[in-house]
C-alpha cells in the first residue's frame, strides 16, 4: 500500500509539473515573436501611441513637434494579421495599412502603403510606456516627397 501511495505522489507531482510548466497560471511562455509583437499592441493586441502628452519628433535633430503634436498610430494584431491607422500623419504616414517585422529582425517593422514612411525599415524600441520609433526617408526624385526625407525619430507616448 505505501508503494501505492509513493506511486500517488509522484503522479501528482508529475502532473502539476507538467500543467505548471509554462507561463503565469499554466499558459505556455510566449516566443520571441509574440513578445515582440505584444512590444507594440500590448497584451489586448491593440495600442495607441501618440505625441501628445510629452511625446516628441525630430527630423535630422531639429524639433518637428508641433507639425505632428497630434499624431496617433495604432498597431493591431489578431487571427486576421497585423495593421495599423494612423492619425494626423501630415502625409508622413498612410491612414492605414498592414505592418510586419523586417525579416527575422523582433524589432524594426515595415509598414504598408505608399506614402513617405510606407515600406521603409522602422526600429522600435519600446520602454515602459513610450516608443520610439527611427527611420530613414530617402530623397526620391519628386519634390512633394523630398520636403520630407530625412532621419525621424518618433517619441511617442501609450495612450490610456
Amino acid at each position: 500500500m505505501k508503494a501505492l501511495m509513493n506511486y500517488f505522489w509522484v503522479f501528482l507531482l508529475l502532473m502539476g509539473f507538467i500543467a505548471c510548466n509554462g507561463g503565469e497560471n499554466g499558459e505556455p511562455e510566449k516566443t520571441a515573436e509574440e513578445q515582440a509583437i505584444e512590444r507594440l499592441t500590448g497584451p489586448s493586441g491593440s495600442q495607441t501611441w501618440t505625441v501628445s502628452n510629452g511625446g516628441s519628433v525630430t527630423k535630422d535633430g531639429t524639433a518637428q513637434t508641433n507639425e505632428f503634436a497630434d499624431f496617433e498610430i495604432r498597431f493591431i494584431a489578431n487571427n486576421t494579421g497585423k495593421s495599423y491607422i494612423t492619425e494626423n500623419s501630415n502625409l508622413l504616414f498612410d491612414t492605414n495599412g498592414n505592418w510586419a517585422f523586417e525579416g527575422e529582425n523582433l524589432d524594426k517593422i515595415i509598414l504598408s502603403g505608399i506614402q513617405p514612411a510606407a515600406n521603409k525599415e522602422i526600429s522600435f524600441t519600446r520602454n515602459q510606456n513610450n516608443l520610439r520609433l527611427e527611420w530613414v526617408v530617402p530623397a526620391p526624385q519628386n519634390a512633394r516627397v523630398t520636403a520630407l526625407a530625412g532621419f525621424y525619430v518618433f517619441d511617442l507616448i501609450l495612450m490610456e
